[in-house]
């Protein structure tokens, strides 16, 4: 009998919870059955999680989300990351037609102007075309940790993402920054310079600022609203539709058995 999604869930993160990174995502590739796909914005978690994809020559596909208003920086770090790994990273972008009518309606800038008008814009940028990267996907891996900040504190090793029929995965959920950036220094990994310049957590340019001292890693994203609203909807699961069965999920519980010394939180 098909296992529900949750308790599917669940199984895997107790089964992922004394791994390794490294058996973390070996124990990934054998149990969830289906596509995986790994969402790189190339921050710091997400670059240390390409390179322990990369090196267990991992069946996830790597996939980005280019909203059109990243920092030249990442852009850089994207490319280098091609190089150092030797691959393509295949990247999803807005519609041309919803950017346009958006920046029709509101100005380029308009974001500022609500919670409502920025979250319409990542709605645009990022929650669609990371519908499309998705279609299909029976897990989704990501560098969510429980550390970057209270609204992600109680961040699961993996969970059941219901509205999207599959389970999300989130192998560094347990990891300190700390150990984020000694695992990127011991391994080489290219990492996004704007880390060494204030900034823990890098989003699109016009909507990240570093951080002030004593403030926590996600401070600087879109800083001038409230704490409680800063999330741009990747990580808010969508709501199924009234009356949807939940999704099952075809598996058994037995089967769920660099250079710079200082990366600037």
């Amino acid at each position: 009998m098909p296992l529900s999604l949750d308790r599917a869930a669940q199984d895997l993160a107790s089964a992922l919870l004394p791994l390794s990174l490294p058996q973390r995502l070996a124990l990934i590739d054998r149990t969830v059955a289906g596509r995986l796909v790994f969402t790189t914005s190339f921050g710091l978690e997400d670059q240390a999680l390409t390179h322990f994809l990369r090196m267990a020559k991992s069946r996830a596909e790597i996939v980005t989300l280019d909203t059109g208003r990243l920092f030249p920086e990442t852009y850089d770090t994207w490319a280098e990351t091609e190089v150092a790994y030797d691959f393509r990273i295949r990247a999803y972008a807005p519609e041309r037609e919803a950017e346009e009518a958006y920046v029709a309606e509101r100005g380029i800038n308009g974001f500022r102007h609500s919670v409502e008008a920025r979250q319409a814009c990542c709605g645009f940028r990022k929650v669609v075309p990371l519908g499309r990267a998705l279609d299909g996907a029976a897990g989704w891996l990501t560098g969510l940790r429980a550390g970057q900040s209270a609204n992600r504190a109680d961040t699961p090793l993996a969970e059941a993402d219901e509205a999207r029929g599959l389970i999300k995965i989130n192998p560094l959920a347990d990891w300190s920054r700390e150990q984020v950036a000694e695992a990127v220094r011991q391994n080489f990994v290219p990492y996004n310079v704007l880390h060494d310049r204030g900034f823990p957590s890098i989003g699109c340019a016009p909507c990240t600022r570093a951080v002030k001292v004593g403030e926590p890693e996600r401070a600087g994203r879109w800083w001038w609203e409230q704490q409680s609203k800063q999330e741009c909807g990747l990580h808010v699961a969508p709501v199924a539709a009234p009356g949807e069965e939940p999704a099952a999920f075809e598996g058994s519980a037995s089967s769920l058995s660099s250079s710079n010394p200082e990366l600037a939180a």
